[in-house]
């Protein structure tokens, strides 16, 4: 690591487990101060005091993104305690899956309230701080939203979490062309499969294998594969990356593949 974010304060949503956990933790040793946000406290306070343990700036927060009146309050926080927000890691989401002849509208609002409507408000909100602050007039200003390689292809048992993730891409584009001559970057990362907690079991199934045998290089992703790009958008390296939907799936969505 070459400590690229030093003096930089970073949010990440979702930072409970899996690659919002990840994320928070490369971020850290890159030299950020980081805020760790969840719905599951506990959590993140156990990851907060890892990472404060190794020398690193934490702190840990509950937030459930679903309910945007609370994002604003929580980022007042964080900045009283770290000082002024210059990256958001856009992270929260759930999977939403289910056939879309089965999918009730308890299940389709549950998706969009938190990968999108969650994704947009917490992007809004870091967006005005950074304005306020001084951070987006220096240049230093960076929002990622996580999104997903089902942006852009389509995964049966999926289309909920398929169109929530595709206007996640689009909101990137148009946050991206309403905040560029402000000095805010906003980009999109859609990763493909990544061997988590959640798809363990299928990947172990007839069914699973069959799938990963069909992707070009017969293999699922680790977390670590997306440290290099995270960092690139986080980072002095994306200064000129903005607007972007950076597919980080080890060809997995290529043609005749997935």
């Amino acid at each position: 690591m070459t400590g690229s974010l030093h003096g930089q304060v970073a949010v990440v949503t979702g930072a409970s487990s899996g690659l919002g956990a990840h994320f928070a933790r490369v971020l850290a040793a890159e030299g950020a101060a980081v805020a760790l946000t969840a719905r599951r406290l506990e959590m993140v306070e156990a990851l907060a005091g890892e990472l404060a343990g190794q020398g690193h700036r934490a702190m840990a927060l509950r937030l459930d993104v679903a309910d945007p009146h609370t994002i604003g309050p929580v980022f007042d926080e964080i900045e009283a305690s770290l000082g002024p927000i210059s990256i958001l890691i856009n992270n929260a989401g759930v999977s939403g899956d289910g056939m879309a002849l089965d999918m009730s509208v308890e299940q389709f609002d549950q998706t969009f309230d938190v990968n999108v409507r969650g994704v947009y408000f917490a992007a809004q909100a870091a967006a005005r701080r950074m304005l306020d602050s001084g951070v987006a007039e220096r240049g230093d200003g960076r929002i990622v939203n996580i999104a997903s390689v089902a942006a852009q292809t389509n995964l049966p048992g999926l289309s909920v979490y398929c169109a929530s993730k595709a206007a996640v891409a689009m909101m990137t584009r148009v946050m991206a062309r309403e905040w560029g001559r402000r000095g805010i970057a906003v980009n999109a990362l859609g990763p493909g499969y990544i061997r988590s907690g959640i798809n363990d079991t299928w990947f172990e199934t007839e069914g699973g294998v069959a799938q990963m045998n069909r992707f070009p290089r017969r293999r699922l992703m680790q977390e670590t594969d997306l440290d290099a790009a995270l960092l690139m958008l986080a980072g002095p390296a994306g200064k000129a990356i903005s607007g972007s939907l950076l597919i980080i799936d080890d060809g997995q969505t290529l043609p005749g593949g997935g």
